[in-house]
C-alpha cells in the first residue's frame, strides 16, 4: 500500500528535542541485546536502481535516525565472515516493499534476517516508492520483478559482494504489493483483467484494494465506472492492456535463481486460481486477521486455499495491514491511513512481539529452504 514521503533529514533535525529523544531511546533499547549490535547497512547503485543492503557485521550498531525512522545499525560497515566454521557464501534474500514504500519501513524484518545470518537486498522500486509513486499500480507491477532480477545481477557482478553471496539460490520476500512481486517471482502470472473482474464482483466488500489510494468519493466513482465499462465485453474485444498475462505463469519462474518465497499480507486477487495452483517453489505466508486494506478471504486466505506449495508461517489475528511494518512511526501511520479508502491505521492493542515472532518464523523458513 502507499506510504507517505519520509521527512527529509533537515526537517527531521528541526523536530522538537523531546521527540528525537523518544525515538533515539526506542532505538537504543535494541542495543541491549548482542545480536542487535551486529546489523550492518549500506547502499549500492545499479543503473539508477538504489539497493539497500542489510547484513551481519562485527562492528557495533548504534542508534540512527534516518528521517523519522529509528534504526540500530552499523552504517557502511564491512560484512562479517561466517561464524559457523563454514567457508561458503551467505544466502541472499531480496525484500520487495509495498506500494509507495521504502526499505526503512521493513527494517525490522531485514534486521531479523541479518541477525539470522542472511544478507538482505532491498531495491527501491522505481516509480513506486516514497519519493516517486508516478507508476504505482499495474505499470510498476510489471517492472518490479525485473528489478528483482536486476538486483541479483548487480550483486553477482559487484566486486565485493559477489565473493560473499550465493546468488544462485535466493529467496524473495514481499509485503502487500511486494507480495504480488514475490508471487510473480515464484511463478504466478497475473492480468489486469483479473483485477477488474474481482472488483466488479467484490468492490463493495474489498474497497481497500479496489479503491487503493483513493479516499475521495468522486475518484472512487470514476474507478467504479472504469470497472463497469469492461463488464460483459468478450475477452477478444478487450485491449491487450487488460488481457496480457504478466509473469511467466503456470509455475515457470521469471528468474530460476529464486527458489523460495515469503509474503506478508500480499496482494493476491490479481492471480487466477490456476496460476496460484501452478506455483511449485515453497511459499511461506503471514496473514493479518484485521486487515481491511486487503481482506484475507480475497488475498492471504485465498492464496493459501489455492496454492499447494504455500504454507502458513503466522496468522496474526489481531493485526491490521500496516502492523506488518516495523518501524512504523505514528505520524507516518496517520498520513498513510488518510490516503486510503479503507483501513491503514495500526490496530489498537496489537502486540508487536507477535510481529517479531512472525519475522522469526520467516528466518526459520529460509534457514530450511536455502540450505545447500
Amino acid at each position: 500500500m502507499r506510504l507517505p514521503r519520509p521527512l527529509p533529514l533537515k526537517r527531521w533535525l528541526r523536530l522538537g528535542t523531546a521527540w528525537r529523544r523518544i525515538l533515539f531511546a526506542m532505538a537504543a533499547a535494541a542495543v541491549l541485546t548482542p545480536a542487535a549490535a551486529q546489523v550492518g547497512m549500506t547502499q549500492i547503485q545499479s543503473g539508477g536502481l538504489s539497493v539497500t543492503l542489510v547484513y551481519p557485521t562485527l562492528l557495533a550498531a548504534t542508534p540512527q535516525a534516518i528521517g523519522p525512522f529509528p534504526v540500530v545499525v552499523a552504517l557502511d560497515s564491512p560484512p562479517a565472515p561466517r561464524n559457523d566454521g563454514g567457508t561458503g557464501r551467505r544466502s541472499l534474500i531480496v525484500l520487495s516493499h509495498g506500494t509507495g514504500g521504502s526499505p526503512l519501513a521493513d527494517h525490522q524484518l531485514a534486521a531479523t534476517l541479518a541477525r539470522a545470518g542472511f544478507v538482505v537486498a532491498q531495491p527501491l522500486h522505481q516509480g513506486d516508492n516514497h519519493l516517486d509513486s508516478s507508476r504505482a499500480g499495474p505499470d510498476a507491477w510489471q517492472s518490479r520483478p525485473r528489478e528483482i532480477t536486476r538486483t541479483l545481477d548487480a550483486l553477482a557482478a559487484h566486486p565485493q559482494w559477489n565473493r560473499l553471496l550465493d546468488v544462485d539460490r535466493v529467496g524473495v520476500h514481499g509485503m502487500s504489493a511486494g507480495g504480488a512481486t514475490a508471487l510473480t517471482m515464484a511463478g504466478a502470472g497475473w492480468r489486469v483483467l483479473d483485477l477488474v473482474n474481482h472488483c466488479q464482483t467484490h468492490l463493495d466488500d474489498d474497497p481497500g484494494f479496489c479503491f487503493n489510494g483513493l479516499p475521495d468519493p468522486q475518484r472512487q466513482n470514476e474507478r467504479r465506472a472504469s470497472f463497469e465499462r469492461a463488464r460483459g465485453v468478450p475477452e477478444s474485444y478487450l485491449p491487450a492492456f487488460l488481457t496480457t498475462v504478466h509473469g511467466a505463469g503456470l509455475g515457470s519462474r521469471p528468474d530460476a535463481r529464486v527458489v523460495a518465497v515469503t509474503v506478508s499480507v500480499p496482494v493476491a486477487a490479481l492471480f487466477s486460481e490456476a496460476s496460484l495452483q501452478g506455483i511449485r517453489v515453497p511459499v511461506g505466508v503471514i496473514s493479518a486477521g484485521r486487515d481491511t486494506m486487503l481482506l484475507p478471504r480475497f488475498h492471504s486466505d485465498r492464496l493459501l486455499r489455492h496454492c499447494g506449495a504455500c504454507e502458513p508461517i503466522a496468522h496474526l489475528a489481531g493485526a491490521g495491514h500496516m502492523d506488518l511494518l516495523g518501524p512504523w512511526p505514528a505520524a507516518l501511520a496517520l498520513a498513510a491511513a488518510a490516503q486510503q479508502a479503507r483501513g491503514g491505521m495500526p490496530e489498537p492493542g496489537f502486540d508487536g512481539e507477535l510481529r517479531q515472532k512472525a519475522f522469526d518464523g520467516v528466518a526459520v523458513f529460509y534457514q530450511r529452504q536455502l540450505r545447500p
